[in-house]
């Protein structure tokens, strides 16, 4: 599924669950630049936006809201992730700001969470440079996750994605009854489940609604995953 409507159904899922000022911050907030780290480094790492929270609220040490660009949860591991442009951070005519800022990190660290600050320049100049940092951040979190028990998928599942990877990443309902042994009903509900994970994506006939494939979704985890 292309980005722009994975993105779009992203924001809607969180828009429907917030009211009031939660809402407003994230239709206001969710802008050029958050938008730009969703679609240039998030989604090329993933493939989708599962478990990363928009405009996140968190109380600061006065006890008061403040809205992190993104939070991102993994288990027991919680990412607060800022994209930062250049003239707000380091304006002098704004010390207090500023100073703010910097005890709000302190604090979020405090609160379990680790920082990861995303220079605005560097979106738009070298996007590949932050996702090669990001991977080298995050991979240790997710092999930590898998190592305690909390594998995503299960034998049939990473099976069937082992299967789609060695077909060139699409594979047919009959491929999976012929190569594991199942049964059609059972092959398409574990189909159905990684669509629900966001690993296969359902490829309809031209012209009709009837599936004829899955197209598998990469992730740079895949590796260490199957």
């Amino acid at each position: 599924m292309a980005f722009a409507e994975e993105h779009h159904k992203w924001l809607e899922y969180h828009k429907k669950r917030r009211a009031g000022e939660r809402k407003d911050r994230l239709e206001r907030g969710h802008r050029h630049g958050e938008q730009m780290f969703v679609e240039r480094v998030w989604w090329p790492i993933f493939g989708n936006m599962d478990d990363l929270h928009p405009e996140y609220e968190v109380a600061d040490w006065r006890g008061m809201p403040y809205f992190v660009d993104f939070v991102w949860k993994q288990g027991q591991v919680k990412f607060a992730i800022e994209v930062k442009g250049y003239g707000p951070h380091v304006a002098k005519t704004d010390r207090t700001r500023y100073r703010q800022e910097l005890n709000r990190e302190t604090y979020l660290q405090i609160a379990g969470y680790r920082i990861v600050a995303v220079p605005y320049d560097e979106l738009e100049a070298a996007p590949e440079l932050i996702i090669s940092l990001l991977k080298a951040l995050l991979t240790p979190c997710l092999l930590k996750n898998m190592a305690e028990g909390c594998r995503p998928f299960t034998r049939i599942e990473a099976d069937i994605l082992r299967m789609a990877s060695r077909k060139n990443g699409y594979l047919k309902p009959v491929d999976v009854v012929r190569g594991l042994g199942l049964n059609r009903r059972t092959v398409i509900k574990y189909m159905n489940i990684l669509c629900e994970k966001g690993k296969l994506k359902p490829v309809p006939v031209q012209g009709s609604n009837r599936v004829s494939r899955y197209e598998l979704i990469h992730s740079f985890m895949d590796a260490e995953i199957w």
